[in-house]
């Protein structure tokens, strides 16, 4: 008998994975991207000489990659290399006060004993909140799926249930950072998690402090040949087994038979499969590639509010700068009107974060001599009209002269190069609605129960994986709705 046959509609990095698993258990698959790439959110730009990781810029949970290379029967080390970072972070803040978050908790419980008014202690007992919140819910929230009744059957799943009280969902990230620590700036470095997904920490319940103990315990890498690589390396490993990649082969439409997945259209040619994982936003999924049955639309979580999105600026910068680090972060003075501004008036305030990721640091060849590339993003909110190019003026402004005082020098003159991302081009170039990064918003005790699932409950065959959908957005999670569909698939 002929292998059965899976059709992947998208090569985001969810995608990929899930092409990756299902080709391992015997499938026939091939992916159909729009782009003429592959990696959606997790692609590169070229420009004058620099190089700059476009998307994603924090690496963690990298066992999720490793343990693709080992089903594939490949040691990752052959194809992907990367190393752990000592310094996760440098801060700085609007009073002149920096802070190094190290990799090694004992030393970064010193630097804030050391720097702030809180102790040692206090971020020892922050980070074991944080574990016991991971340890109740990652096998049941992030390892399978919310929407399987198998998933409440387990004894495992029964006792995270009990102890589900731990998990401080009453309460939002904010008001739990305010009852661990005392200093302002240790507040504002602990809300600053809520962005990893997109939220807004004043919203968000507090159970989303189980962030930081991914990025603590398990540690923050830099893939040797830069983010992107992790993109091409796991191309290459699907391509080793058999995964076929359709570029700029956009898919115009779900094809169904009386309630059942059969066949994707593209380009009007008719392409049949056992089985079809939509790697795309689930918005557009209905929206335009189901879009012929429209009452086959989860009305109310099609309606729900999306995440944040990015404004980002890629910069060569014709100086190097000894104070920065891989991974920088610039506070702004009120970081309650900076989510005010984002979630409330849908606008930027005048004094954002400004996050620079310098990937140059650690791959050198990434900038001309002397340079750096500067990746300079900041959180905005989803597109929903709002005059951009605007917006983007006066960010760039403010941006610059954040920095300048900051770094004690005028960046606009350093600046040779220049590329811009905003929300408009992420939806553009991701089929991400709005340009949200992270599908739906975590602004709320439910959220992670209201994410689309991994399985359609109305169209057989039909499959989702990717940020939009659970377990929620980033790297890691992505590449857990892979294992999630691979597993579902096996088991229908």
């Amino acid at each position: 008998m002929p292998k059965p046959k899976a059709i992947i509609i998208g090569a985001g990095i969810a995608g990929i994975a899930t092409a990756i698993r299902l080709a391992v258990k015997g499938y026939r698959v091939e992916v159909f991207e729009a782009n003429s790439y592959a990696g959606g959110k997790l692609s590169e730009i070229h420009q004058n000489g620099y190089r700059f990781d476009a998307g994603p810029s924090l690496f963690t949970m990298a066992q999720y990659v490793d343990e693709l290379f080992t089903l594939a029967g490949k040691v990752s080390a052959d194809e992907f290399t990367y190393q752990k970072l000592d310094t996760v972070c440098k801060y700085f803040y609007p009073d002149g006060s920096t802070l190094t978050a190290y990799a090694d908790e004992q030393r970064f419980a010193h630097e804030v004993q050391s720097k702030t008014t809180d102790t040692a202690a206090t971020v020892h007992g922050y980070f074991k909140n944080s574990s016991a919140i991971y340890g109740i819910t990652n096998h049941v929230f992030l390892e399978r799926s919310l929407h399987r009744l198998k998933t409440y059957l387990r004894w495992d799943t029964l006792c995270s249930v009990l102890r589900l009280p731990r998990i401080d969902a009453l309460r939002t990230m904010h008001r739990a950072n305010q009852s661990f620590f005392k200093d302002k700036r240790m507040i504002q470095f602990f809300d600053r998690y809520a962005t990893y997904n997109g939220s807004n920490p004043y919203q968000a319940p507090a159970t989303l402090n189980v962030i930081p103990h991914l990025e603590q315990h398990f540690g923050a890498y830099f893939p040797d040949k830069g983010m992107y690589s992790i993109t091409t390396s796991l191309v290459k490993l699907a391509e080793s087994i058999g995964v076929q990649f359709h570029y700029n082969n956009p898919v115009d439409e779900i094809v169904l038979d009386k309630q059942k997945a059969t066949a994707i259209l593209v380009n009007g040619v008719l392409h049949n499969a056992d089985i079809i994982i939509s790697n795309m936003d689930v918005w557009f999924t209905y929206k335009k590639l189901l879009a012929s049955y429209p009452g086959l639309q989860p009305k109310r979580i099609l309606q729900q509010e999306r995440s944040s999105s990015a404004l980002i600026f890629y910069w060569g910068i014709k100086k190097q700068f000894s104070q920065l680090d891989l991974h920088n972060i610039f506070f702004s003075a009120d970081y309650e009107d900076e989510f005010n501004a984002i979630w409330k008036q849908r606008t930027i305030c005048a004094d954002p974060t400004v996050y620079v990721n310098i990937s140059a640091k650690l791959k050198p060849d990434d900038a001309p001599a002397g340079c750096e590339n500067w990746f300079v993003m900041i959180n905005v909110p989803a597109n929903t009209g709002q005059d951009w190019d605007l917006l983007i003026a006066e960010a760039r402004r403010n941006i610059q002269a954040k920095l300048s005082k900051c770094l004690g020098e005028d960046i606009s003159q350093l600046i040779q190069c220049e590329s811009i991302l905003d929300p408009r081009s992420i939806e553009s170039k991701t089929s991400s609605y709005q340009g949200s990064l992270y599908g739906n918003s975590s602004n709320g005790q439910m959220a992670a129960f209201l994410r689309h699932a991994n399985r359609s409950s109305k169209v057989k065959n039909l499959y989702f994986c990717g940020g939009s959908v659970h377990p929620g957005g980033g790297i890691p999670l992505a590449l857990l709705s892979a294992k999630i569909v691979s597993d579902w698939v096996s088991k229908d």
